[in-house]
């Protein structure tokens, strides 16, 4: 049985996490900045199959909405039927809360 494929789609709002959190990371290593990017951006495009092995983010209890840990980071993904919407990128210190709310 073939495993269905979704597409892979990047908020704006996640985007711009990535890039500060990328940008802030080459401050002081820009080799460890590039390793990041690279291993954020295969863990997002892993989820074009394994859309459902991300935990369900408990802040919010709704299925559809799951995380992933990059490193101390939460990539944060919406998935339907067809799509994955990564949602935000944001370190794990911060409030998600507050994030979530757009604060």
């Amino acid at each position: 049985m073939a495993t269905r494929r979704r597409e892979v789609v990047w908020s704006r709002r996640a985007r711009n996490g990535l890039d500060e959190a990328v940008a802030y990371i080459a401050k002081d290593s820009p080799a460890r900045a590039v390793d990041f990017i690279e291993r954020a951006l295969d863990t997002a495009e892993s989820l074009d199959q394994l859309t459902e092995r991300g935990r369900i983010v408990p802040e919010l209890a709704d299925p559809d909405v799951r995380e992933l840990f990059v490193f101390r980071y939460r990539l944060v993904y919406e998935v339907s039927e067809l799509r994955v919407t990564i949602l935000g990128f944001l370190h794990g210190a911060r409030d998600f809360n507050r994030w979530w709310r757009g604060e």
